[in-house]
């Protein structure tokens, strides 16, 4: 049971055709019922932290509760910073123990992007700490993350291969379709399979990640509605697409507005049906049961990885 970095963990799930989930986490309950899905599956896990979730939380006690879910459970997990969005932030967070950062440059010319990723490369590999970086922008909202669909990209399969080569990072978040946030899709959603096989073969063994794959089961959809704070109609990606890119060289799947969601609805069931309980212990622990449900049904339907500790 150790605090570990991606490499293994991605290699095995390379080769197994199968994807890790990466789940955000602000909060002790949403690590509890995370943590406790995937003992329950015995399946390898990232616990990933955005910007706004360090600045919540704070790094010390983010990094503690982390531990505790280590020497609790016996899971060999990874600390990782989701969307660092300069070096700053991804060099303090390697600083403060985390095992993996993400430095999402995607916003910048090609050229800087690489440089910027390299950077950060050359600072975490020294410490033995994993880089994930992003070509192509994801459409949708999530944290400090907007981008219009207008301004929205997929990744160029030859600019992966020339990016991965100069930067040397160990993992790429492409663009294919998803979309960050709950509210995606108007019409029918669809991944850009064709792409993410052509990337695949021009990379060959390496890991590609997908952010924005919210699919929420519609039984969370139907519990937010029925309780309040209706959810609009557009639809997330179908898991079996998710699972489908599991299989096509994806290892990494992030996962948060499901938790999100799932967390939210079971509170609101908690004061609707109780409006005088004011007992946080009352509702945080359904809501973390929630998580755990959710994330189980993750872990085993979506994507593959139950048993593979």
């Amino acid at each position: 049971m150790a605090l570990v970095n991606t490499t293994e963990m991605f290699k095995k799930a390379y080769e197994g055709g199968y994807a890790v989930g990466a789940f955000n986490v602000n909060n002790m309950e949403i690590i509890q019922g995370i943590v406790a899905a995937a003992k329950a599956e015995q399946a390898p896990l990232i616990l990933q932290v955005s910007a706004g979730a360090r600045k919540y939380a704070s790094p010390i006690y983010l990094k503690k509760l982390v531990e505790a879910a280590i020497e609790e459970t016996g899971l060999d997990i990874v600390l990782h910073l989701d969307h660092g969005d300069d070096f700053e932030i991804c060099k303090a967070c390697i600083d403060d123990g985390f095992s993996s950062v993400m430095i999402d440059g995607s916003k910048y010319p090609l050229a800087e992007n690489i440089a910027l990723a390299k950077k950060v490369v050359d600072y975490a590999h020294d410490r033995g700490v994993t880089v994930e970086a992003e070509l192509g922008k994801l459409a949708g909202v999530e944290d400090a993350v907007k981008v219009s669909a207008k301004d929205a990209t997929y990744t160029d399969p030859d600019e992966a291969v020339e990016f991965v080569q100069k930067s040397g990072v160990d993992s790429l978040a492409i663009a294919i379709g998803t979309s960050h946030g709950a509210y995606k899709f108007k019409g029918d959603p669809s991944l850009d399979f064709a792409r993410l096989d052509k990337i695949s073969a021009l990379l060959p063994n390496f890991p590609l990640v997908l952010h924005g794959a919210s699919s929420v089961p519609q039984e969370f959809v139907e519990l937010c509605n029925k309780y309040g704070g209706k959810i609009p109609g557009a639809q997330g990606v179908p898991e079996s697409m998710l699972r489908q890119a599991a299989k096509s060289g994806v290892c990494k799947i992030n996962i948060d507005t499901d938790l999100r969601l799932a967390m939210t609805a079971s509170i609101r069931q908690t004061f609707m049906e109780h409006p005088e309980e004011f007992d946080p212990r009352k509702y945080l622990a359904p809501g973390r049961d929630a998580i755990q449900k959710m994330v189980q049904h993750k872990i085993k339907d979506v994507l593959g990885c139950s048993g593979k500790k």
